[in-house]
C-alpha cells in the first residue's frame, strides 16, 4: 500500500521552500491558458531560468494569438531564445496562434484531442493546459515524474503514457494537478537521473529505490 499521506506532505514541505517550476510561476501570474501553452512549448528542453525570461520577452510584445501572428516567425525566434530548439519552436507558436484565431476564435481548446492537434503539443503539455490553465483534472507526466514514479515502485511502467494511465489507477484523484509541481523541482535538485541525493530525500523510507545503483 502506498503511504500517500505521507509522502504527498513531505514533497509539498520541500517544493514549499523552492520556487515553482517555470511553468507554474507563468500560472501564478495570471491563470491563462495561452500564456501556459506557450510558455510550455518553450519550456520544453529548456531551463526553467531560461524559460521564464523567454516567456516574459515574448509576452512583454504578444500575450495573445492575434498578438502573436503580428510578429513574423524570425521575431519570435529572437525573443525565445535561447531556448532549445527556438526556431522549431518559434514556427509552432506562430502555427498554433493561426490555429487559435482561424478554428477556436482565439481560445486554447480545454479538450485533450483538440490539444494534441496543436503542432508541438503533446500529452504532457496538454495536461498542464487543462491543469493550470482550466484547473481539469489530470496527470501530467514528464521525464522526472516517469522516473520518480518508476523509482519509488509506484508504478512499473516503460513510457510516460503507460505512467499517466497507471497513475491514475494509483494516485488519489485530488493529488493529480500537483503530482508534476510535486516532483519536478524534486527530481531536478533531489531525485536526479544518475546518482540521486538519497541521502536527503524526504521520502527516502517509503521508496523502493528501484534500479538506483549509485546514490549520494
Amino acid at each position: 500500500m502506498i503511504q500517500w499521506n505521507s509522502i504527498i506532505p513531505k514533497l509539498r514541505e520541500y517544493l514549499f521552500a523552492r520556487k515553482l517550476p517555470s511553468v507554474s510561476q507563468v500560472a501564478e501570474e495570471r491563470r491563462d491558458p495561452f500564456r501556459i501553452l506557450i510558455s510550455t512549448v518553450i519550456s520544453l528542453r529548456t531551463k526553467d531560468q531560461v524559460t521564464l525570461e523567454s516567456s516574459s520577452r515574448l509576452f512583454e510584445i504578444a500575450d495573445t494569438p492575434e498578438r502573436m501572428l503580428e510578429l513574423e516567425t524570425t521575431e519570435i525566434e529572437k525573443l525565445i531564445y535561447p531556448a532549445g530548439f527556438y526556431r522549431v519552436k518559434a514556427k509552432n507558436i506562430r502555427r498554433i496562434s493561426e490555429i487559435l484565431v482561424e478554428k477556436y476564435g482565439g481560445q486554447v481548446p480545454r479538450e485533450m484531442d483538440d490539444l494534441l492537434t496543436l503542432p508541438g503539443v503533446g500529452r504532457k503539455t496538454a495536461n498542464l493546459v487543462r491543469n493550470l490553465g482550466y484547473n481539469l483534472n489530470g496527470i501530467c507526466v514528464d521525464t522526472h515524474v516517469h522516473r520518480i514514479s518508476n523509482r519509488t515502485g509506484w508504478v512499473a511502467t516503460k513510457n510516460p503514457h503507460e505512467t499517466e494511465r497507471q497513475l491514475m489507477k494509483v494516485l488519489p484523484e485530488e493529488y493529480w494537478i500537483e503530482i508534476n509541481e510535486l516532483l519536478v523541482k524534486f527530481g531536478q535538485s533531489v531525485c536526479s537521473p544518475l546518482s540521486p541525493k538519497c541521502s536527503i530525500c524526504p521520502i527516502y523510507n517509503e521508496c523502493r529505490r528501484i534500479g538506483v545503483t549509485k546514490s549520494r
